[in-house]
């Protein structure tokens, strides 16, 4: 049985969801040899300690001990605002990274610490867990295989039930780098062609609090692709049928859509119509559960030699610069053009 030791950083909401996904690895993983083992730690301990406690988990009390301990691999679910500098003392100790998503507040303050990582030939993952959800693994495939044709319309969509505390959204970065950069990334994944231009608006009519830390609370982006092709990216914070993540895709030959279950919050306005018949997911976490769980099983394969990287720093960037075009197409009101190369 061979040991892979993670050491985590952060066990916020989402922090505390990868340490559990974290700990079942083995249900999956033990029967492959694999035996994965945790430590983790964050600034508030008591919380920390009792994570791991109920986990079976190491207690670490700082990152500096986390990294001396010998480990495997990092993850790193802290705000946006430490990703940067826990991501180079991730590449120093010269163990593999995942890091959730964006590799910075900004592409500007991402871009130093790609060529940082390039510079020491560090494994950065990112976290952009729609790559490994089914339905959209399946949508690119279909794609790929030409059953769709080519594209002449993409529509994505984003809507979380509730909003996230004001508190979170104030050092967001706003609704597109926060929430509709999955979209963005999941639409350059799946087509393989990148977004050059974006035309972004957006209201307030939940909380004035949301307006008051300068944020919307709902947007809409016309994207442009570099082959003339145009789609839509819509977000909300306040969808109160459920959470709806979906993304239409529609082709010359044919169309399919992603996130159309039983489970879609959404009702027909049909006579006699009863899908979808069951209970919509309440949060991001249930719709994209498994998928959670394959993106830390593809990090243990990937610090294994495994498997290629699913999405490099780079990647993700790239998305970033699409959702950055957006906010500033927000607050400017007209079309920015998206620019996709890479600053060494």
């Amino acid at each position: 049985m061979k040991d892979v030791i993670l050491g985590l950083v952060g066990v916020g909401r989402i922090g505390v969801m990868h340490a559990n996904n974290i700990a079942s690895l083995n249900d999956v993983l033990n029967p492959q040899g694999i035996n994965v083992r945790l430590r983790l730690t964050d600034v508030a301990e008591d919380h920390a300690r009792s994570i791991a406690a109920g986990l079976g988990a190491e207690f670490v009390p700082s990152v500096e001990a986390l990294l001396a301990s010998g480990l495997d691999g990092l993850v790193i679910a802290t705000g946006t605002g430490t990703h940067p500098d826990l991501i180079k003392a991730g590449v120093d100790a010269g163990i593999p990274v995942f890091c959730e998503k964006p590799v910075a507040l900004n592409v500007a303050d991402a871009l130093p610490v790609l060529d940082y990582i390039r510079e020491r030939q560090g494994v950065v993952q990112i976290g952009h867990q729609r790559r490994f959800d089914a339905g959209y693994q399946a949508a690119r495939r279909a794609y790929q295989a030409g059953e769709l044709g080519w594209i002449h319309s993409l529509r994505a969509v984003t809507c979380d039930m509730t909003p996230p505390p004001v508190e979170f959204l104030a050092g967001s970065g706003g609704l597109f780098r926060d929430c509709s950069v999955h979209d963005f990334d999941i639409l350059r994944w799946l087509t393989g062609r990148e977004i050059v231009e974006v035309y972004a608006r957006g209201s307030n009519n939940g909380d004035p609090a949301i307006g008051e830390a300068g944020d919307v609370d709902t947007a809409l982006a016309l994207v442009t692709f570099d082959n003339g092709t145009v789609g839509t990216v819509s977000a909300t914070r306040y969808n109160g049928a459920g959470h709806d993540v979906r993304l239409e895709i529609q082709g010359s030959r044919s169309s399919l859509m992603v996130g159309l279950d039983d489970k879609t919050a959404l009702a027909s306005a049909e006579a006699g119509i009863s899908f979808p018949a069951g209970e919509p997911h309440r949060t991001f976490a249930e719709r994209f559960d498994q998928a959670y769980r394959s993106e830390m099983a593809a990090f243990v394969e990937l610090i294994l030699g495994r498997r290629e990287n699913p999405c490099t720093p780079e990647d993700a960037v790239a998305a970033s610069r699409v959702a950055d075009a957006a906010q500033e197409s927000l607050a400017t009101g007209v079309p920015v053009r998206v620019v996709q190369t890479v600053a060494h």
